[in-house]
């Protein structure tokens, strides 16, 4: 540790660390732009120039060591002339748009120009003009004359997000922010440059001109996208969402957000939104009713399937962003009805999955401890598409030097330095595990090994880890070998003697489990469900396309009497006999568990939609209705404390017990390589129009040699059949893919008539 003094004060701090870091501690401010405490040092700006004692000038305290003894002073005659001389240049060429600037109230230059400005400028010659930049259409540069060349966009693109999609070209006054050849910026985390911009250069192309920023009513809530459960502010004006910001918890999101958590908010109010209750008359025409009305339809069609078919006639499916509270309302809801055919794993592709796990799975460690792993094999994992802040903290821990292994079927680039990446078919996924498996075997027992060996190779970057992990991505549970991926992950992990943790898909899957939206005494999962029809469902917000096999859903749902509680009616009126409308997750109150088993409540933070209820409520009746036991909870956090009081933590167990074997697969077509699209990913994201604009063309995607072999070249159509059905797309060469794999991505309406995952396919030239 290092003793200074400033401003009188004495402090202590690691020695390494700078100046600004000394006065954060004791609670002094001082200005600055380009600094960053998540971004390196680039001391640009000279705002922060401070008085040094013994230094013959002021220095840049973001940029200065401390010392033994150093003294400082940042509010001394001496630097206050040096920080107000940097205002006025900074100045200059600024415009004084502020009262049509998005930034305005809440800009960083407007503050630090009362503090530190003067009310007259010396500047009498003619300012430069900056022409707008395209950035896409998530990103406004509209105005880059704001730009003060703090850089921390830039800093950001390259350190956080991996990629340095900004630049800065020319010198001096001339200097400009550009993309790179003027593409636009697509990186999945791109949103956070506009809350790094001190000014108003770069703002929220969807929030433009939409209101003032003291216009905006702030309330706290969680985001339900994907399993890190982000912490972020929703900014309301007249009862409408209309921003998304990220609240900072070191311990979650750091002060990040995913462009998924910060712009789906459009998705809210699609055109689609149901806000009234509609019940399918027997002529096959959907009315409008009361919600009296269509609770004792729904409730009619539950008794009935119970009363014609029996006990055990009636499924349950729920998506992974349901809150706690509705999860346990309707897992209750069901088994009172004698059933306990429930799941919310909706892409589950292995029917014997929960014979092999031996308790809730969860991500093994605090997600804070991604940061500091030395050794890593991710197993089947999308990551930057999946978990973008989760690859964000690897993207760290591989900048200190994690050694990362991925093995997967798509071969997307992670934006972080790799050790290892073992591509393989779907297929072959159980023996290429067990070869790493069988190699790691023979290092430890000394034996010698072919350092050619591409699974020696990795075997031996794991071992010589002292802190390693094996984690499961979304890809693993999709499979329907997924027990045996998970049996022989585990004796790898075992042999490592190294955590197994699952990266688990939606923003409740562990919270799924602990509310018991899972078959517990021999019911049904979600992958027996497709293949053994049921006389009625009830499905929680979930959507055809949410499914593994959406044409298969919509054709089980159509067969029979199904309930849908959904916030959106485009797809329940293929299928459902009854739509409830219940509101999305910024209209209702609840809590998500995140992969690291966090549970973290939310309050709604705008009233609900037309007519639409919180979807705990609506079930809180039908339960009433059929006069079933415990469904008499006044609030979510009522619900919420009895489903916590059971230790729930104590559930969580990512033992395996299924026994690992070799499988014999012969495979006499295509495989898919079934991704998921980061913006395909739930009903409200789908529906977000900018979120859509920056998802890429549908594409099948084929490797060189497969491309030669059919006789095609990029930009090609190509026709692609199943068992199922068939779509025409154009071909993209994605050369990280192996031989006879076809990359078709799933969770748009043209590719769900192929069928699930791992269906198999011919591709042949239009």
């Amino acid at each position: 540790m290092v003793e200074l003094t400033v401003d009188g004060k004495k402090v202590s701090v690691p020695e390494g660390s700078f100046v600004m870091h000394a006065a954060t501690e004791l609670g002094l401010y001082v200005p600055h732009f380009c600094y960053h405490k998540k971004l390196s040092i680039a001391a640009n700006c000279r705002m922060c120039l401070v008085e040094v004692e013994k230094a013959p000038k002021a220095l840049p305290a973001c940029a200065t060591p401390v010392a033994e003894g150093m003294v400082v002073h940042t509010k001394s005659p001496k630097a206050l002339a040096a920080q107000q001389a940097v205002m006025e240049f900074l100045l200059i060429n600024h415009p004084l748009d502020c009262p049509i600037c998005d930034q305005g109230g809440e800009c960083q230059l407007q503050d630090l120009a009362v503090g530190y400005g003067h009310d007259a400028s010396n500047y009498k010659e003619e300012k430069r003009v900056v022409f707008h930049k395209s950035m896409g259409p998530l990103i406004s540069a509209e105005e880059m004359t704001r730009c003060i060349h703090c850089t921390r966009c830039v800093r950001f693109g390259q350190e956080i997000g991996g990629v340095m999609e900004l630049g800065m070209v020319h010198r001096g006054e001339h200097a400009e922010i550009t993309s790179y050849l003027g593409e636009a910026v697509s990186s999945e985390l791109s949103g956070n440059m506009i809350d790094l911009c001190p000014v108003g250069a770069l703002t929220s192309k969807p929030f433009r001109y939409q209101a003032r920023t003291w216009e905006l009513a702030r309330r706290r809530s969680v985001s339900p996208h994907d399993s890190v459960g982000s912490n972020i502010v929703v900014q309301v004006k007249n009862e409408r969402v209309l921003r998304v910001v990220p609240f900072e918890n070191e311990a979650v999101n750091e002060c990040w957000i995913s462009d998924k958590d910060r712009f789906s908010y459009e998705g809210l109010y699609a055109e689609d939104r149901l806000t009234t209750p509609m019940v399918k008359s027997d002529d096959g025409v959907w009315r409008e009713t009361s919600w009296e009305d269509a609770l004792v339809a729904a409730t009619d069609l539950l008794i009935k399937a119970n009363e014609q078919q029996g006990v055990g006639s009636i499924g349950a499916f729920a998506a992974e962003y349901a809150t706690l509270e509705e999860m346990s309302l309707l897992s209750k809801l069901i088994r009172g009805l004698g059933s306990d055919h429930i799941d919310s794993r909706l892409r589950l592709g292995d029917e014997n999955i929960d014979k092999a796990l031996e308790g809730t799975p969860w991500l093994g460690m605090p997600i804070a401890e991604l940061n500091t792993l030395d050794g890593v094999l991710i197993v089947d994992s999308n990551l930057r598409q999946d978990h973008p802040l989760f690859a964000q903290r690897l993207r760290q821990a591989a900048k200190a030097g994690a050694r990362i292994v991925l093995l997967d079927s798509n071969g997307e680039d992670p934006l972080f330095p790799v050790a290892a990446r073992l591509t393989v078919a779907p297929s072959q996924l159980c023996a290429a595990i067990d070869s790493i498996g069988k190699a790691i075997a023979k290092l430890q027992e000394g034996a010698e090994v072919d350092e050619n060996d591409q699974f020696s190779q990795i075997a031996n970057i794991l071992i010589s880890g002292t802190k390693p992990a094996v984690f499961m991505g979304n890809g693993v549970l999709s499979k329907s070998s997924a027990s045996n991926v998970l049996a022989h992950s585990h004796v790898l992990a075992q042999a490592l003697e190294a955590p197994l943790g699952y990266l688990t898909r939606g923003a409740n899957h562990v919270g799924a489990c602990v509310a018991g939206a899972a078959p517990q005494n021999g019911g049904m999962n979600a992958a027996q469900m497709m293949k053994n029809p049921l006389s009625a469902y009830v499905v929680l917000h979930a959507e055809s396309l949410d499914f593994d096999d959406p044409i298969r859903a919509r054709e089980l749902f159509a067969q029979a009497s199904t309930i849908a509680l959904t916030s959106y009616a485009s797809d329940a009126k293929q299928w459902a006999k009854v739509m409830l409308p219940v509101g999305p997750f910024t209209e209702t109150s609840g809590t998500f568990i995140n992969a690291e088993g966090r549970a973290q409540s939310f309050k709604g933070v705008v009233p609900a939609l037309g007519n639409s209820r919180p979807a705990w409520k609506v079930l809180r009746v039908i339960g009433n209705l059929l006069k079933l036991a415990d469904f008499d909870a006044e609030s979510s956090e009522a619900i919420r404390d009895v489903v916590l009081a059971q230790n729930y933590t104590g559930q969580f167990n990512n033992q395996v017990k299924a026994e690992p074997y070799n499988p014999n697969v012969a495979v006499n077509a295509f495989e898919r390589v079934a991704n998921m699209p980061i913006y395909r990913s739930d009903a409200v994201v789908r529906r977000a129009p900018a979120l859509q604009q920056q998802t890429p063309k549908l594409v099948a995607g084929l490797n060189a040699a497969t491309m030669a072999a059919l006789e095609v070249e990029e930009g090609d159509q190509v026709l692609v059949k199943s068992n199922r059905g068939e779509v025409v797309l154009p071909v993209k060469l994605q050369n990280q893919l192996v031989d006879n794999t076809v990359s078709v991505p799933l969770g748009y309406e043209q590719t769900a008539v192929l069928g699930g995952a791992l269906v198999q396919l011919s591709v042949e030239k239009v």
